[in-house]
């Protein structure tokens, strides 16, 4: 089993995913406005399912998704990290921060912590990549404050999407100067 790192930024804790985190993320994935580009709202159920899914991702690839929790109020406000499976364009960094809490640079906060975690635990990383779909310009304006730069487009899971991303030596010469 691996040993899934707890980081902590500014305003954020990023630690394992929990199961007492289910109904925190039921509520948030039951949003359409929030799950709009991502496939649409889930129940509970489908949303243990994609807990169980993130959790193994870190089991499987060596990666993946953080709970994001709000340091000032220890409250649970979305999910971000890396992301890795059989197919996919490179190790993708993710952010899911739940509507409540948009608007106030917790995804870039986030990412660029998973970012960094990234590059700094596997030193032979050239990349990493943000698989977006064209319609999500809040998530593409997230991409470009990170540095990350539309590389080409794929069709993954069903749809054509973008495929951002951040080469190490660009991130190094950036990532002190990162605001969310």
């Amino acid at each position: 089993m691996t040993t899934i790192p707890t980081l902590t930024t500014d305003r954020l804790i990023l630690r394992p995913i929990a199961r007492a985190d289910l109904d925190a993320y039921a509520e948030i994935w039951s949003d359409e406005e929030f799950t709009r580009h991502i496939g649409g709202p889930s129940d509970r159920h489908g949303t243990w399912h994609n807990l169980a899914g993130n959790i193994g991702c870190w089991t499987l690839e060596g990666v993946g998704p953080w709970s994001v929790v709000e340091r000032a109020t220890g409250t649970l406000i979305g999910r971000a990290g890396l992301w890795n499976e059989p197919g996919w364009p490179g190790i993708e960094a993710v952010w899911f921060i739940g509507r409540p809490w948009w608007g106030h640079g917790f995804g870039t906060e986030a990412a660029t912590a998973a970012i960094g975690w990234a590059f700094d635990e596997y030193p032979d990383l050239p990349e990493v990549v943000s698989v977006i779909r064209a319609t999500n310009a809040a998530s593409i304006r997230l991409a470009e404050r990170l540095g990350m730069h539309l590389t080409r487009t794929e069709r993954l899971h069903g749809a054509e999407k973008g495929i951002y991303a951040i080469a190490r030596s660009e991130w190094v010469s950036r990532a002190p100067t990162i605001e969310a």
